[in-house]
């Protein structure tokens, strides 16, 4: 999420002739800097670098000071694209379909790691569990680093992995990669098939975007839209995020808002129906 803010921030700082400084505040999931946005003035000077856990954790945590869709106005989408399903190289399935048959032929002897519970990465890996009618145990990381480091290893065996981290140890052959969540294929990996190929239905994508406070006023909301778009149709951002193997994600502010309200919907099924609970 860093790396969005800020190269969008400098994007914005070029063609707005004012500064933006990206402050992190890391915790809770992201809920602790969504809320500083909630409690800032609506004068468009503060603004959230939201993402998929903010449409998440709207149904994972019980209790939340604030309501993301109610109290935070959306502005502009950025990116939105897949994780990657990995293996270490030695494990003995090579497609989706190899894997099904191996999960189901060792019911709850198979790890599947993530960056924490509630986590893009695990929802993916619940949603394929449910769609494909296997038992995996979840291991969940401080963070996707380091899960990403035993998945390398091979201490854990199964992965839902960002893009981004992932395409240099998938292309050196540290890992493999047996699909991508996204309902078809990614440029960035042409010859790996998606699930839904196996798991018809299947999707599972993450994004980023814009808000503000709730009451920020439209002209602003517009104003930013309109630079956040024009960033995104920019050869040299578009040629990065192609890099990263994600898709810059062009909307209005009101179909921004109906893209998270509907990805809002979609993780609350998955997380009811598989009981999970934010640590």
């Amino acid at each position: 999420m860093d790396l969005h803010a800020r190269l969008m921030g400098q994007w914005l700082s070029e063609r707005l002739g004012q500064q933006f400084i990206v402050e992190n505040r890391p915790g809770a999931g992201g809920n602790i800097g969504t809320e500083a946005v909630v409690r800032a003035q609506p004068d468009g000077y503060t603004l959230l670098l939201a993402a998929s856990p903010n449409a998440i954790n709207a149904t994972l945590y019980d209790k939340l000071n604030f309501d993301f869709i109610r109290d935070i106005a959306p502005v502009a989408g950025i990116v939105h694209g897949g994780q990657v399903m990995v293996l270490h190289p030695c494990h003995p399935t090579k497609t989706v379909a190899d894997f099904i048959a191996y999960a189901k032929a060792n019911p709850g002897k198979i790890n599947m790691a993530s960056g924490g519970v509630g986590t893009p990465g695990h929802l993916a890996g619940e949603l394929f569990k449910i769609m494909a009618g296997v038992d995996l145990i979840h291991v969940p990381y401080r963070g996707e680093g380091p899960a990403l480091t035993d998945a390398i290893s091979g201490q854990v065996e199964l992965m839902f992995v960002s893009a981004s981290p992932s395409l240099e140890f998938i292309r050196a052959g540290k890992l493999r990669a047996l699909a991508v969540t996204t309902a078809t294929r990614s440029p960035a990996l042409p010859d790996v098939p998606s699930v839904a190929e196996t798991v018809p239905g299947y999707e599972a994508t993450a994004w980023a975007g814009m808000g503000a406070p709730k009451g920020t006023p439209p002209e602003i909301i517009e104003r930013l839209n309109g630079q956040i778009n024009a960033g995104l149709a920019s050869p040299a951002i578009k040629a990065r995020y192609t890099d990263l193997g994600i898709v810059p994600l062009v909307l209005s502010p009101s179909d921004f808002g109906k893209f998270v309200a509907e990805d809002t919907q979609r993780w609350a099924k998955v997380i009811r129906t598989a009981n999970i609970k934010a640590e």
